[in-house]
C-alpha cells in the first residue's frame, strides 16, 4: 500500500484498522461535539426560561418617557429559510436613564422619535406605548 497523505486511509476502515487505531478517535471527536451543541441548546433554553420567569415575577410599571432611537435587526435568510426581523425602540426617561426594549412591529409603526409618552413594560417585556400630545 502506498503513502497517499494524512488523510491515506480515511474513507477505508480497513485501511484505518491496519495502521492501528486511528479509527477510535473519529467517534470521540463526534461524541464531543455532539455533546457541545447539546450543552448549548440546554443552555439557551435555561436562558430563555429565566428570562421569561424574571418578566413574569417584575411588575408591571408605567413611566412617562421620549422615544430616542428605533432600530431593526434582520436575520436568518439561508438557504429555503425566510428572513425576520426584529424592532427595537430606545426610551429614555425622565432622569436621563435609557431602555432598549424589542417591540411588536405595530407598535415599532406607530412611533416616531421625539414622542413622548407613557411606556408600559414588565421586566425587558414591552407591553405598551401611549403618546402624550
Amino acid at each position: 500500500m502506498h503513502n497517499d497523505g494524512v488523510f491515506s486511509g480515511f474513507l477505508h476502515p480497513a485501511a484505518v484498522s491496519a495502521q492501528g487505531g486511528g479509527a477510535s478517535a473519529f467517534p470521540f471527536i463526534l461524541k464531543l461535539v455532539l455533546l457541545l451543541i447539546a450543552g448549548y441548546v440546554t443552555y439557551t433554553i435555561v436562558m430563555m426560561i429565566k428570562t421569561w420567569i424574571t418578566n413574569y415575577t417584575s411588575p408591571v410599571q408605567s413611566r412617562v418617557v421620549s422615544v430616542v432611537a428605533k432600530r431593526t435587526e434582520v436575520w436568518g435568510g439561508r438557504g429555503y429559510m425566510g428572513t425576520h426581523t426584529s424592532y427595537y425602540v430606545t426610551f429614555e426617561f425622565q432622569g436621563g436613564q435609557r431602555r432598549e426594549l424589542q417591540v411588536k412591529p405595530k407598535a415599532y409603526a406607530t412611533m416616531v422619535e421625539g414622542d413622548r409618552g407613557n411606556l408600559s413594560y414588565q421586566g425587558s417585556r414591552f407591553t405598551g406605548f401611549e403618546r402624550i400630545f
